[in-house]
């Protein structure tokens, strides 16, 4: 007696899922494709330090990016930036990166606890 009541209440069910899945590939496209354009660009990034860092010195932007990512992805952005504008004319050290991170390095307050 209900059949045609439910059958189209599958049949509106169906459509509605269908139109849903329908737009499901294409954001999980465009996701990808933004995961790829990160990927590329990274991968650019890491080109460049390679050729403007010495061995040590990626070593020690390593561990400054596990310890402040922010901080460590500034300080690559900047020496891109100089590498790119031909502003760098040598290599830099290690001892170079530890003076760059040193100046570039956030201020921080000493506080002294005074007991009495």
């Amino acid at each position: 007696m209900d059949d045609p009541e439910l059958r189209a209440l599958r049949e509106k069910r169906m459509a509605e899922m269908q139109q849903q899945s329908g737009y499901q590939p294409q954001q999980m496209a465009q996701q990808q494709q933004a995961e790829e354009q990160e990927a590329r660009a990274e991968a650019q990034r890491q080109a460049i330090l390679r050729q403007i860092l010495t061995p040590e010195a990626r070593d020690r932007m390593a561990n400054v990016k596990l310890a402040d990512p922010q901080h460590a992805g500034s300080v690559e952005m900047q020496l891109i930036q100089l590498a790119q504008s031909g502003r760098l004319q040598k290599v830099i050290t290690d001892d170079m990166l530890k003076e760059i991170l040193r100046k570039v390095a956030p201020k921080r307050r000493e506080i002294n606890i005074e007991r009495r």
